[in-house]
């Protein structure tokens, strides 16, 4: 019986799931799968193998909850790189894209920063690998 391929991608108050090989799993998984989503008021769509659930959720999080209740499925994460448009409004590099500011200062935010950019501070740190 083969496994289910999850691939997550998170957005701001919600995340998807694409079933990548939903056409291989049996009914009892399929099953499984959409008792997961309708349990946290969730839409499957079949037409394009994607579920979506309203609920802000990490990655670790939904990979967790899988392990818990006992969703067999391999899982791989895929992080939007948006063009940031927004700049820094505050100290040294203010008015500069935050794409545009070095790495040990995004570092530095990361650790001490708690304003209202952080969901864009966390993306480039994603997309940067840091």
């Amino acid at each position: 019986m083969a496994k289910a391929h999850f691939i997550f991608t998170k957005y701001a108050s919600s995340f998807s799931v694409h079933v990548s090989n939903l056409e291989k799993l049996s009914v009892e998984q399929i099953q499984q799968i959409e008792a997961f989503v309708s349990e946290r008021n969730g839409i499957f769509d079949f037409d394009t193998y994607i579920f979506v659930i309203k609920k802000r959720l990490e990655f670790n999080e939904f990979t967790l909850l899988l392990e818990h209740i006992l969703l067999e499925a391999s899982c791989e994460e895929k992080i939007l790189k948006v063009q940031q448009k927004r700049k820094v409004e505050f100290g040294k590099y203010k008015g500069m894209f935050y794409s545009d500011i070095p790495d040990a200062y995004l570092l530095w935010l990361k650790s001490n920063y708690k304003g209202k950019d952080r969901e864009i501070l966390e993306a480039e740190i994603i997309f940067r690998s840091l």
